[in-house]
C-alpha cells in the first residue's frame, strides 16, 4: 500500500512538472488583419496556417481584426504580434502609441508580405518593419537567395537558392539597419525594382524589440507550402524570444 501510494505521488509530481513546463514554454500571439486598402483573398487560408503551426510549435495564436485590440493591458498578454497583410491606416493614433510602448518593452513584431503596404504616415512603423512597399508585377516564380543561414526562419534551408512563385513586392525607404536574410534576384523575373540587392525577407532589434519580416505570403497556395511555413515558423520563434516579462519601464512613447 505504501509503496502504491508512493508510485501515484511520484506520478502526480512528474504530471505537474510536465504541465508546468509546457505552459512555461508555451507562448501567445496576436494575429492582426485589419485592411483598409487592398484585401488579400489568403488572409483567411494564412490565420488558419499560423493557428496550425502553433500546435507544433509551443505557441497559441489568437486572430482578430478589431484595432481596439491594441491597448496596454490587451497586449501585455502577448510574446508577439503578427501583422497578416494588413493594409492601409488601420490604427488610430492612441492605438499606434500603445503598439509602440509594447515594442519599446520588449514585444515581438513579425509583418507578412502587405504589413508593408501599411500606415504610411506613421514612420515608426515603417522602421519597424523594415519598409514600405512600394509596387509589384504579375505573379511569377523568381529565384530567391539565402544570405543568412543562422536564423530560425533559414536555419533549415541547405540550398543557396529557393525557387519561389509569389507576388513580388519593390521596397522604399528600406531601413539601413535590418538584417537581410533572403535576396531575390531581379535577373530571374520581370518587373523588380530595387536592383542587385533586393531584399525579401529580414529581421532586426528596433527601439527595445524584435522584428521579422517576410514578403512572401501573398497567395493562397504559398500557406500550403512547407518551406515556407517553416520559414515563417522560424520567424515567428524569433520575433517571441525568450519570453521575458515586458518591461514597460522601458518604453518612452507617451499617449
Amino acid at each position: 500500500m505504501k509503496n502504491a501510494a508512493s508510485a501515484c505521488l511520484l506520478l502526480c509530481s512528474i504530471f505537474l512538472f510536465q504541465s508546468f513546463t509546457n505552459t512555461k514554454k508555451s507562448a501567445r500571439i496576436l494575429v492582426f488583419s485589419k485592411t483598409k486598402g487592398y484585401r488579400h483573398n489568403s488572409i483567411e487560408t494564412g490565420k488558419l496556417a499560423i493557428q496550425k503551426l502553433g500546435l507544433s510549435n509551443n505557441f497559441v495564436a489568437d486572430t482578430t481584426e478589431n484595432a481596439d485590440a491594441f491597448t496596454e493591458a490587451n497586449l501585455k498578454k502577448y510574446a508577439a504580434v503578427v501583422f497578416l497583410s494588413t493594409t492601409g491606416d488601420v490604427l488610430n493614433d492612441k492605438q499606434q502609441i500603445a503598439f509602440e510602448r509594447y515594442i519599446q518593452a520588449g514585444g515581438g513584431y513579425v509583418g507578412i508580405h502587405a504589413a508593408t503596404d501599411t500606415e504610411y504616415d506613421w514612420p515608426w512603423y515603417g522602421k519597424l518593419a523594415g519598409a514600405y512597399f512600394i509596387s509589384h508585377p504579375a505573379v511569377q516564380e523568381a529565384r530567391f537567395i539565402i544570405k543568412d543561414y543562422n536564423h530560425p526562419s533559414t536555419k533549415f534551408i541547405t540550398d543557396s537558392v529557393w525557387m519561389h512563385k509569389d507576388e513580388l513586392y519593390n521596397f522604399k525607404d528600406i531601413n539601413p539597419d535590418i538584417k537581410v536574410l533572403i535576396n531575390i534576384d531581379e535577373r530571374s523575373y520581370t518587373g523588380g525594382k530595387n536592383g542587385s540587392n533586393h531584399p525579401f525577407s529580414w529581421y532586426h532589434d528596433f527601439d527595445g524589440g524584435r522584428a521579422f519580416y517576410t514578403s512572401m505570403g501573398h497567395t493562397k497556395e504559398t500557406w500550403a507550402e512547407d518551406k515556407f511555413l517553416k520559414h515563417l515558423s522560424g520567424g515567428i520563434e524569433y520575433a517571441i524570444g525568450n519570453q521575458k516579462k515586458l518591461n514597460y519601464s522601458k518604453a518612452h512613447s507617451n499617449f
